[in-house]
């Protein structure tokens, strides 16, 4: 009789696992973890379509031109001869100098908001910034064509030509626009993410990180830089990243004071192009397959390049972690 109990015991857990499964649809934990599941797999499964139909599409483009057409200068739709070096440079320059110009404005204006001014004042001002942050991209573009390119022309262009006119890149004929008007025009649009998060982050410190470096004797502004910008650096480095892809895509407010002329020069005050604006302006007259296919893959080449940066930084930031990024 026990043996036959026993036996009848050990029989029952292999039906265990199912009432589990059934107990935690019941309780919810089941669901939950399944439904989150598909989301998530949702979201590498548009990344892989994306990647998927720009690489076919592209697939002239590749077969025709092969490596040559990430080195080739010329872009000439009536012979049907593509190349994307001066797109690829145009990008990274106005990108380039876009941080150049937001990072130390954004990192002081965050600084100041999170650190030293006074919390009502922050409040109201990081409202505004969030603001900036969502108007449309046109509207920097008419700001940009009505203010930044005639300050270029007559007061910006003249003044830096005056006084680093040695250097390659403030050499040449001014028109105003350009590769440094664009990167103004973009650095106005991208500072405020620095701004916001970067913020954000330094709130996150804990206040006895503040109060230890005072109370050894540190300054308002030691406490600051030495030990609550330390320890929120990775959290700013990702709101640089965070800039750096913003900048990349951008689309209109550059077409509209680039210059939009495929050519690689030394010159900051010269014309150019990205790969955004010339998708963007002349995707709709391709009339070839091969024109198409062309500007398709330099769709392909801007995903490529946002995802081999945005790889770099989560490198760089976890280099940072591992090096006491937050606990510097």
């Amino acid at each position: 009789m026990s043996t036959t109990a026993t036996t009848i015991e050990h029989a029952a857990p292999p039906h265990a696992g199912p009432r589990t499964f059934i107990r935690r649809l019941a309780d919810g934990d089941a669901v939950a973890h399944i439904v989150t599941l598909i989301f998530a797999a949702t979201i590498l499964l548009i990344t892989s379509l994306l990647v998927y139909e720009l690489w076919i599409n592209s697939h002239l483009s590749r077969a025709k031109f092969g490596f040559g057409f990430f080195v080739t200068r010329v872009w000439d739709p009536v012979f049907d001869n593509f190349g994307a070096a001066p797109f690829i440079y145009g990008t990274l320059v106005t990108a380039v100098v876009s941080l150049v110009i937001a990072i130390p404005l954004g990192l002081a204006a965050a600084i100041f908001l999170a650190e030293l001014a006074p919390r009502r004042l922050s409040d109201g001002i990081a409202f505004l910034i969030d603001l900036l942050a969502a108007v449309p991209s046109v509207i920097y573009g008419l700001l940009g064509i009505f203010i930044v390119v005639p300050l270029m022309r007559t007061a910006i262009g003249p003044a830096l030509k005056s006084t680093l006119g040695f250097l390659p890149i403030f050499k040449g004929p001014n028109y105003g626009v350009g590769f440094l008007t664009a990167g103004i025009v973009l650095s106005i649009m991208i500072v405020p993410f620095i701004i916001s998060v970067s913020r954000e982050v330094l709130l996150t410190v804990p206040r006895e990180q503040r109060e230890a470096a005072l109370a050894m004797g540190a300054t308002r502004w030691e406490a600051t830089w030495q030990v609550v910008v330390p320890w929120a650096r990775t959290g700013i480095m990702g709101s640089i990243f965070l800039a750096l892809a913003r900048a990349l895509g951008e689309t209109m407010a550059v077409t509209m004071v680039i210059g939009n002329d495929p050519k690689i020069v030394t010159s900051l005050f010269a014309p150019g192009y990205t790969i955004a604006a010339v998708i963007a302006n002349e995707f709709t007259e391709a009339t070839g397959d091969l024109y198409l296919s062309a500007l398709i893959e330099l769709g392909l080449v801007l995903f490529l390049m946002t995802f081999i940066l945005n790889g770099l930084a989560r490198l760089l930031m976890i280099a940072t972690e591992r090096g006491g990024g937050r606990h510097a």
